[in-house]
């Protein structure tokens, strides 16, 4: 078996950005936040979080079309893999969509997902993306009740080395910009090749799924990019 050569005056350097686009009402996104931000320091490579909104909130009526066998496997499988990599883990209290469970209505007003996200944008604006979605995760995903009520978040915010003053006031004074944003992600979602989070893109080649970062490892290591 042999590996990809050096890139040579005649070929193009490898690439050192990593597109992670990421939900926060994603299990899988919250469970491989940790496999994420080890493999920053592993390779020479910056990893480029790209918050989107969940699939609830992106496609019209998805819960109402979904298998009834997928809620219940997701919970099992969630749990088996926040097991295996030692992780805490329950579903969030409050859920971050706001929905009918039994029929897969989402309504219109939701209440913490688009602040979220929009934080989420901020953060990484500010160059403090991973730490962010790291201690935000612990919080929804973490088995933190009520999450959303008094300083759970701005203790969390502060955690990643920002303010939540700072960045809600951002979001409010800007709300069109973090908007374009969001949708420019979701644009760039779906031409990295899929729909789905956690979706990892490099050099135009999309990793789905929090299973997938081998592969991601692997052709990074193709690309001779270990630190």
């Amino acid at each position: 078996m042999t590996n990809s050569p050096q890139a040579t005056p005649n070929q193009a350097a490898p690439s050192k950005i990593v597109d992670l686009f990421f939900s926060f009402r994603s299990p899988y996104s919250y469970l491989i936040t940790p496999r994420i931000v080890q493999l920053e320091k592993d390779y020479d490579v910056t990893v480029n979080v790209r918050p989107v909104y969940p699939i609830a909130v992106r496609i019209k009526d998805f819960f109402k079309e979904v298998n009834p066998l997928w809620p219940p496997y997701l919970l099992k499988d969630t749990v088996r893999v926040a097991q295996m990599e030692g992780m805490d883990y329950a579903w969030p209290s409050p859920d971050p969509i706001v929905m009918d469970l039994a029929s897969g209505v989402v309504p219109e007003e939701q209440p913490y997902i688009h602040r979220l996200t929009r934080l989420g944008v901020a953060a990484g604006e500010k160059g403090q993306a991973l730490p962010f979605i790291s201690e935000i995760g612990k919080l929804t995903f973490g088995g933190v009740k009520n999450w959303h009520e008094g300083e759970h978040i701005a203790q969390a915010t502060a955690r990643a080395g920002l303010d939540l003053a700072e960045l809600d006031q951002l979001i409010i004074d800007k709300a069109d910009h973090y908007a374009a944003a969001i949708t420019s992600n979701e644009a760039a979602q779906k031409a990295a090749g899929h729909w789905g989070v956690p979706l990892m893109a490099y050099e135009n080649e999309p990793f789905f799924g929090q299973d997938r970062i081998s592969h991601l490892r692997w052709r990074l290591d193709q690309k001779n990019l270990k630190k």
